[in-house]
């Protein structure tokens, strides 16, 4: 393992600033708000501010004010800040975040979190400084592994494991091959599926019902990003690792659609400084191709949807107000030990609602 500080040159910076300031804006059809995808005018606003308006100094001061750390697991190059705690009693505790999301979302949390805990806050194979990727393969069974062994080098022999949506699953995954040092898996913004039983649907609360609804209208209307970066992801990189106005608008869009709907804009819900930081991390190490490619390896790889024996480890899930979990569905997984339904804060919940984020994770560990 050795030391890393972020240190991206000056020359990219302002080549970030030259391109937007040369982007070739689309014209679209007025008065279609976000239903067609991100509206001109709020992109262009939101690329002047980035451009003009955005500190990326000092938002590279921020981060760099956590210790981080390069290793080589299997060939690949993995990145995680390690912010250890002064109590004694501390927890160690692995963070795994998701698409398209970076460790910098937690930024929000560390402080809070550092009171009980231990932070080794992971980039996810492929996205950020732990991109890009230099092989195939790197699906959820192999970055468990990887995870696994990130803390075995780091010296911790029972640790907790906290992840957010798609990092949930890759969560529970490194319960399931190490549960004799997985103390607790803590998920929120989790993925779970109906299995095809239709005994599955049987006595669903209102509640319940609606998360089943909002999963259907995922799959009916909100699947194109995950179409085409688990088909063609080389194809789309082309246009996000050219186009720094391509990138942030297929950021800033699931930014809409994935936090809290009483949040109007997505940098109402996360702050608009916190939003630019983590599109900036992928446009900096040009990771928007290798985040992509992640897709891919989850659709063609043949286990990633095959039944897999529950694991032991117990699971906490904190479901925020746009969650799509079933606790049935979550109990194929794991022993649900913990359940919260909260009162607000949507997929991003460390950066939309920290102090709830926060609280949970908490009472979760606490409770074991």
């Amino acid at each position: 393992m050795r030391p890393f500080r972020i240190e991206i040159p000056e020359a990219d910076v302002q080549d970030l600033r030259d391109r937007l300031a040369r982007t070739r804006w689309t014209p679209e059809i007025p008065g279609q708000g976000w239903q067609r995808g991100v509206p001109v005018d709020y992109l262009r606003e939101l690329a002047a501010y980035w451009a003009g308006g955005f500190d990326w100094r000092a938002a590279e001061a921020r981060l760099n004010e956590m210790p981080q750390f390069l290793t080589e697991v299997d060939g690949q190059t993995l990145h995680f800040a390690h912010v250890r705690s002064a109590n004694p009693a501390a927890i160690p505790l692995l963070i795994t975040h998701d698409w398209p999301a970076s460790f910098a979302l937690y930024l929000p949390v560390v402080e809070a979190l550092r009171e009980d805990f231990h932070l080794v806050l992971m980039s996810n194979p492929g996205i950020g400084f732990s991109g890009p990727l230099t092989a195939p393969g790197w699906t959820t069974t192999r970055t468990a592994g990887a995870f696994v062994e990130i803390m075995s080098r780091l010296g911790y022999e029972r640790f907790g494991v906290q992840g957010t949506g798609g990092g949930g699953a890759t969560a529970v995954e490194m319960g399931r091959q190490a549960p004799e040092r997985v103390i607790g898996t803590h998920v929120n913004g989790h993925l779970t599926f109906p299995s095809g039983d239709p005994a599955d649907f049987d006595g669903l609360t209102e509640a319940e019902q609606d998360r089943l609804r909002r999963l259907q209208e995922f799959r009916d209307d909100k699947m194109g990003f995950n179409v085409i970066q688990s088909t063609r992801p080389q194809t789309l990189a082309f246009g996000l690792h050219d186009s720094p106005a391509g990138q942030l608008a297929w950021i800033a869009e699931k930014f809409k659609e994935w936090t809290d709907q009483s949040a109007e804009l997505p940098e109402d819900a996360v702050g608009r400084d916190l939003l630019l930081t983590n599109v900036s991390l992928y446009w900096f190490t040009g990771t928007a191709g290798s985040s992509a490619n992640l897709y891919w390896e989850m659709a063609h790889d043949p286990t990633a949807w095959a039944p897999k024996p529950q694991s032991t480890v117990p699971l906490g899930v904190a479901l925020g107000v746009t969650d799509i979990t079933v606790r049935r569905f979550a109990e194929r997984e794991a022993p649900v030990a913990h359940w919260t339904e909260l009162s607000a804060g949507g997929n991003f919940l460390s950066a939309e609602q920290p102090k709830l984020f926060v609280d949970d994770v908490r009472a979760f560990f606490r409770g074991l």
